[in-house]
């Protein structure tokens, strides 16, 4: 189980760094076409890319926020229930979050599959939206096997990750 969540931490670390460079990659569009408009010039395409763009940024960063414990937990009533209760809920609410992602993922795939059928592409760059979307199925499936892993490691030996996080 060690390896295999010290894979997990890899390719999450890893769907991090393509969600930075995506947002790096985002400010530099934005800015250029910033300073294009006010020089009469703007970036030609920067609405095709930046589009394109936050679909690196926000599933990028997915994984991680969840390996981090970033998403939204209303804790409200934990020091009320047992910790036996509690670890049934976090699992739980990680195996949904599994499924969820699993789905778009699906999802997703199956509209790449219609963008490539029709030919579809960005409107001024004609960029194959495609390929994000194929992009987009990856970071979901990551994400996926993240809450997944979580769910089992929960359930099975007691280890929440979210106490012991190597990107904290």
């Amino acid at each position: 189980m060690r390896t295999i969540r010290n894979v997990a931490d890899r390719l999450i670390g890893l769907s991090a760094i393509l969600g930075s460079v995506g947002l790096l990659a985002e400010m530099i569009i934005i800015l250029t076409d910033v300073v294009g408009r006010a020089f009469g010039a703007p970036l030609y395409g920067s609405q095709d890319l930046v589009i394109m763009t936050m679909v690196t940024v926000v599933f990028g960063g997915m994984a991680i926020c969840d390996r981090k414990g970033g998403h939204i937990a209303i804790d409200l009533f934990e020091d009320h229930y047992s910790r036996l209760f509690n670890r049934i809920v976090d699992a739980g609410s990680a195996l949904l979050g599994a499924i969820i992602f699993a789905m778009i993922a699906w999802t997703v795939f199956e509209s790449a599959k219609l963008s490539i059928m029709l030919n579809l592409s960005t409107n001024l760059l004609n960029l194959p939206k495609a390929w994000f979307q194929w992009g987009l199925c990856g970071f979901a499936l990551l994400t996926s096997f993240g809450m997944l892993l979580r769910a089992v490691e929960l359930a099975f030996h007691n280890h929440n990750i979210h106490k012991e996080s190597p990107f904290v």
